[in-house]
């Protein structure tokens, strides 16, 4: 859940410190409770942290002013141990020789500091991490060199993790990954190692991913990798060039990240379509295997589950057995040979879609990953892969992916189907006139949302995953306490809470119309504000309504951009970040 970068070069300046910040800035995303730095030079190695943003901590502990020729810095979201100081990443050994910084989870790290301090060593923070360089200079002290001291600390760990290590006197940086993502960035004099590609792409667009179970080390021109058994990997066999460019990981004049990102889901979409139309023998293959499927169970969490619940909606209706199963509770469900699992995981890293799977594949299921990063963790461990390509999303709520991932499943459902596809020719269009019609209304109804504290979302049918995200999206960035529900439930119980002035957010995608019409009017009899975005038909007596009109097969694709502007508007009027919202982050790689 936190943000790694790793850099190490063949010159040793202050340069390097400010290439670090830059990076730091486009991982703050992953966490941003607090950051720190570790700086290699020939003299010495000097770790600055503190809690606090990326800004704050850079100018609080004169960050740019740091020297050497390897760095590492760390924003934090924090699992073991409250945000503070001391908490805060690079942790080092008692002769502050070793520094480490950490993204996951340890799980034995309580047995494995109880060892450690039996043996004499002196712990200065909260942390699971910080048993990591504890763990090295004790298998130092018995004689190993670093690296082999590295390795066998990694392997006395339980749990998940992205690891990066330093050690006074080398220049190299040591990595090991497991469950959490990692990847090396190669440049003309020095070597990057990161949790994500933006990080480091204004630098360079040669990467090579590291999968899961390998360790190794990065110096300025090589790069060592070995598999979980200690064998060495060819890794020229590995490396990539990233097409994106590097405005994609940039704000381009927006106010914010979620912004410029809904504004982008018209060539999300495009690039979508056009991805999976490439690959459309392979994607037949797919659908073919979930037509003879005996059940579907589509897992995700998040806004992802919302696109997943869409999806299996749609096949009901055709009369398939499919179930939409939220991640962390793959513990309740069983699955069998001749059963389909779809995960679905913008980062293809989430961490209970990745523990599901793993279950669902020991018991004889086949999965399907839909992802938007190549090469992720839950696509290289499914038998099937479907990529997003939506680029890459700064901002921690999901937008343009979110978008992009109901364009995948309208594709993949048209197969299954045997229909046409020509619909999804014209999405992109469909999504861009939207945001360019109704920008206007959705800030208009986001900002008198921000006067509220409590909302509901209504609908039914298809619409009720969409209610679902729209409630999501005002509460996780806005800080709105709003619930979704089928709106013909809200007649047995949440309708108790409606009384004057109670805003109440019809999703209406231009189906079952009339119903709709009756939940509205009995919200209105009791006082309530209603508000209706609509596609192809009006909700009559809505106090106010979003209407557009399209093909009704992209509905779904037409109110989506429409939930989160009034979200990011009702966030900005509140006058909060909708880029880092409390307590979230990005990429949720904890249990």
């Amino acid at each position: 859940m936190c943000g790694i970068i790793g850099v190490v070069s063949n010159k040793e300046s202050k340069r390097l410190a400010e290439l670090v910040v830059s990076c730091l800035n486009r991982l703050e995303y992953r966490g941003y409770d607090s950051v720190g730095v570790a700086a290699l030079s020939s003299a010495n190695l000097e770790v600055r942290k503190a809690k606090g943003t990326v800004e704050e901590v850079v100018r609080k502990k004169n960050i740019k002013e740091l020297s050497g020729y390897a760095f590492l810095g760390h924003t934090r979201w924090a699992t073991h141990g409250a945000p503070t100081d001391y908490n805060a990443h690079p942790h080092t050994d008692c002769s502050n020789n070793i520094a480490v910084i950490h993204n996951g989870t340890i799980r034995n790290f309580k047995e494995l500091r109880d060892e450690l301090q039996s043996l004499g060593h002196k712990f200065k923070s909260e942390t699971d991490t910080e048993v990591i360089p504890h763990m090295m200079e004790e298998y130092m002290k018995r004689g190993m060199d670093t690296f082999q001291a590295f390795r066998s600390a990694v392997k006395s760990i339980q749990g998940s993790f992205a690891i990066l290590a330093v050690v006074k006197g080398e220049r190299r940086i040591f990595f090991a990954k497991r469950d959490n993502p990692l990847v090396i960035g190669l440049g003309d004099d020095k070597t990057f190692i990161a949790s994500d590609i933006p990080s480091f792409l204004p630098y360079t667009r040669k990467v090579i991913v590291i999968s899961d179970g390998e360790l190794g080390y990065v110096t300025p021109n090589t790069v060592y990798i070995e598999d979980e058994n200690d064998n060495p990997i060819d890794v020229t066999s590995r490396i990539k060039i990233i097409d994106w460019d590097a405005s994609s990981a940039s704000k381009e004049g927006y106010p914010h990240f979620m912004l410029k990102e809904i504004h982008e889901s018209p060539i999300a979409v495009k690039d979508t379509i056009s991805g999976l139309l490439s690959e459309i023998d392979k994607v037949s293959e797919i659908a073919e295997e979930i037509r003879k499927s005996s059940r579907i169970i589509v897992t995700a969490a998040g806004t992802s589950y919302h696109a997943g619940f869409y999806f299996s909606l749609l096949l009901a209706r055709k009369g398939y057995t499919s179930i939409p199963l939220i991640a962390s509770e793959y513990h309740n469900f069983r699955v069998k040979k001749g059963d389909i699992v779809i995960a679905i995981s913008q980062s293809g890293e989430t961490l209970d879609v990745k523990m599901g799977i793993r279950k669902f594949k020991e018991e004889g299921a086949k999965i399907i990953a839909l992802t938007n990063v190549i090469e992720s963790d839950i696509a290289r461990e499914s038998d099937y892969k479907l990529y997003m390509r939506a680029g890459p999303e700064i901002g921690v709520a999901a937008t343009k992916t979110f978008t992009s991932e109901i364009a995948s499943l309208l594709f993949l459902y048209s197969l299954i189907e045997k229909e046409s596809i020509s619909y999804l020719e014209s999405a992109h269009e469909t999504v861009r006139n939207v945001i360019t019609e109704t920008e206007g209304f959705a800030k208009k109804i986001g900002e008198e949302l921000a006067n509220k504290n409590n909302a509901y979302y209504l609908g039914r049918g298809l619409g009720v995953p969409l209610a679902m995200e729209g409630a999501l999206k005002i509460k996780e960035i806005a800080y709105i306490h709003a619930e979704a529900y089928p709106a013909g439930e809200s007649k047995h119980g949440p309708i108790a809470l409606v009384e004057n002035g109670f805003p109440i957010v019809f999703i209406n995608d231009g189906e079952l119309v009339d119903e709709l019409e009756k939940n509205l009017q009995e919200m209105k009899a009791r006082g309530g504000k209603t508000y209706s975005i609509s596609v192809n038909k009006r909700l009559n007596f809505a106090d106010t309504e979003i209407l557009v009109n399209t093909d009704e097969k992209l509905s779904s694709l037409a109110i989506a951009p429409i939930i989160q502007l009034i979200a990011y508007y009702a966030s900005v009027k509140r006058g909060y970040d909708p880029d880092k919202p409390r307590n979230l982050a990005k990429t949720v790689t904890v249990e």
